[in-house]
C-alpha cells in the first residue's frame, strides 16, 4: 500500500512542481522518448535475465504491495508448529517424525499450519534439517554450519530479482541520455525550421533524461530497495528456523528450543513472550 502511496506522491509533486512553476503538464507527454527509453529498458531486462528471474522480478515487484508474507500470525504458527513436532519427537522418538517430514502435505501436524506448508523454502529447509538430524551424527556446530550454507545459498538466490531490478534502475539515466541524443539529432535536422521549432524539439529532447533519472531514482530504483527488505525480512523466518532446531539438536527442551526460535524473530513480528505461551498451551 504504501509502494503506491509512494509513487503518488512522486508523480504528484513532480507535475504540481511543474504547473506551479508555469510549465505545462502536457510538454511531458512526448510518444517517442517512451518508446525509446520503455523500449530499450526492457530489451535490456530481457537480454540480462532469464525468464525464471524475469517471472520473479514481476511477481516481486507486485509483491511490494502487500509487503513481506511472513508477519506475527505467521511466526505464531512457526512457534506451534516446531514446538508440536519437538514435543512429538521427544514423546514418540525421533524416528517417528520421519513420516511427517517425508511428506508434509499429508503430515497431521504440518497440514494444521497452512502458512507455513505455503513457504516452499521454509519447508524445504526445515525437513531437509530434520532429515539430517534423524541420520545421526551430526554435531551441533556442523550443522549450524549446514544451515547457514542453506541460509546464505536462498538469500542469494531470493535477492537476484531485486538486483537484477536495481542494474535496470542504475541504467535508467543513460537511456534517458540516449534518448535525449536521439532528440537532439532530430533537433539539428530542424534548424532551418527557426527559432520555435528547435525550442520545441529541445524541451521533447530533455524529456528523456528527464525520465532516465526520474526512473532510476523516483520509480525503478526504490522498487529495487524495498524488494531486497522484503527478502531481509523473509529470510528471518528461516533464521528462526534454524535457531530453534539448534536449540533443540543440542538436547534442549521443546519450551527452551520454541523460546531460542522466539528471540531470532525481528522485533516488530516477535510476539510476546505471554503470546507464545499461549499458542503453546493451544499446540498441547
Amino acid at each position: 500500500m504504501f509502494v503506491i502511496i509512494g509513487i503518488v506522491v512522486v508523480f504528484v509533486s513532480i507535475i504540481g512542481g511543474l504547473i506551479v512553476a508555469g510549465g505545462n503538464p502536457l510538454a511531458l507527454i512526448v510518444p517517442a522518448e517512451y518508446i525509446i527509453i520503455g523500449g530499450a529498458a526492457i530489451g535490456s531486462l530481457l537480454i540480462a535475465n532469464p525468464l525464471p528471474v524475469l517471472k520473479k522480478i514481476i511477481s516481486g515487484a507486485l509483491g511490494t504491495i502487500k509487503g513481506p508474507k511472513v508477519n506475527k500470525t505467521a511466526y505464531i504458527e512457526l512457534l506451534q508448529l516446531l514446538y508440536e513436532l519437538f514435543q512429538f519427537a521427544k514423546r514418540e522418538g525421533l524416528i517417528a517424525i520421519e513420516s511427517h517430514i517425508e511428506n508434509p502435505e499429508q503430515s497431521s501436524i504440518f497440514s494444521k499450519y497452512p502458512s507455513f506448508l505455503a513457504n516452499k523454502p521454509a519447508v524445504e529447509f526445515l525437513t531437509d534439517t530434520l532429515k539430517v538430524v534423524l541420520s545421526g551424527g551430526v554435531p551441533a556446530h556442523d550443522l549450524e554450519e549446514l544451515m547457514d550454507i542453506d541460509i546464505e545459498n536462498i538469500l542469494e538466490e531470493e535477492q537476484v530479482p531485486a538486483q537484477s531490478l536495481q542494474t535496470l534502475a542504475e541504467a535508467f539515466p543513460g537511456l534517458g541520455i540516449v534518448a535525449a541524443v536521439m532528440g537532439i539529432i532530430v533537433t539539428m535536422a530542424s534548424v532551418s525550421e527557426g527559432a520555435e521549432a528547435v525550442g520545441h524539439h529541445v524541451a521533447a529532447a530533455l524529456v528523456g533524461t528527464f525520465l532516465g533519472v526520474l526512473m532510476c531514482y523516483g520509480i525503478i530504483g526504490p522498487t529495487a530497495s524495498i524488494m531486497n527488505k522484503i527478502v531481509q525480512k523473509e529470510m528471518k523466518y528461516l533464521q528462526t528456523i534454524k535457531a530453534a532446531l539448534l536449540a533443540f539438536a543440542k538436547g534442549a527442551p521443546a519450551s527452551v528450543a520454541i523460546e531460542y526460535g522466539r528471540r531470532s524473530i525481528d522485533p516488530e513480528n516477535r510476539p510476546s513472550f505471554q503470546e507464545t505461551e499461549q499458542a503453546i498451551k493451544q499446540a498441547r
